[in-house]
């Protein structure tokens, strides 16, 4: 069974998804189930992850009501703020749900570099620790020592790093990505989404060739027992449609042994979100 385990839905607004700026017009519409539903069948994906696009509770009530209705959403990465006192309120009230399977918070817009080291921060981080529930590290390259820093001190966390933390693909740029990269894979409770770099290169010009040494690098680093796929619908249309991404990805693990493959397009998700992540909760 396939997994893509980073997708997005909304039901858009100018006021609910301001990040949907000029020059992204093709986003700046609903994206909903019933619009992923046949790409899904094209590439022979049978499940999906759903994760949050909204800072809000509401988003986290909103995804895991799709994912009731859709068998095809097998879990969601939700949000709850972390921050607040009332977090263990939060997670107490959805983290029971079968198809919660972590949460996220859009680390990359933060000023602050060491933002995941932030006292509140950090309070939010023991909450969840207790609830087995994955915690998605969404990251550019300038935040992954933070990022390190943070994962050594829960140790029992499981953490998914998105779209391989964001390197420059566009200008070729490599270090210290690289060697960040490298340091985070040496926690054994990290794992990493092949996805959402064709964002990160030429939108119009890229060719499968500028994401190679990219590619290597995470492959080398986390092996196939903790990379997965996500194509990162719909934001990758702003650059290639469903098929081209997922084909990116499914040429370069093509190399690897068909046991290799299925581990990064199945084994992997369900390793790192739970049991949650289930055929059963396709069936």
């Amino acid at each position: 069974m396939k997994i893509d385990t980073h997708q997005h839905f909304w039901k858009y607004t100018p006021a609910d998804y301001p990040w949907i700026g000029p020059g992204m017009e093709v986003l700046a519409r609903d994206r909903m189930p019933a619009n992923l539903a046949p790409l899904l069948a094209g590439m022979g994906v049978g499940g999906t992850v759903a994760v949050q696009a909204r800072q809000c509770v509401a988003e986290t009530e909103w995804l895991l009501s799709l994912a009731e209705a859709y068998p095809f959403i097998l879990g969601v990465v939700g949000w709850v703020d972390l921050q607040s006192p009332e977090v263990e309120h939060q997670l107490e009230r959805f983290g029971s749900h079968p198809k919660l399977v972590g949460v996220r918070h859009v680390v990359q817009d933060e000023p602050d570099d060491r933002f995941v080291l932030g006292e509140a921060f950090l309070r939010g981080m023991e909450k969840l620790a207790n609830r087995h529930l994955a915690y998605d590290l969404l990251v550019y390259p300038r935040q992954l020592p933070a990022c390190v820093e943070l994962v050594r001190r829960f140790p029992e966390q499981v953490f998914v790093l998105d779209h391989i933390a964001k390197p420059f693909i566009r200008s070729g740029q490599r270090s210290p990505w690289d060697q960040d990269i490298a340091r985070l894979a040496t926690f054994k409770n990290v794992y990493c989404k092949l996805s959402g770099m064709v964002t990160e290169a030429d939108w119009e010009n890229w060719r499968p060739s500028d994401f190679e040494p990219y590619l290597d690098a995470v492959v080398e680093a986390f092996g196939p027992d903790r990379l997965m796929v996500g194509s990162d619908w719909p934001v990758c249309t702003l650059a290639g449609s469903y098929a081209s991404v997922l084909t990116l990805v499914s040429d370069t693990i093509g190399r690897l042994t068909q046991a290799e493959q299925k581990t990064i397009w199945e084994d992997t998700p369900v390793r790192a979100y739970g049991a949650k992540l289930t055929m059963k909760a396709y069936e």
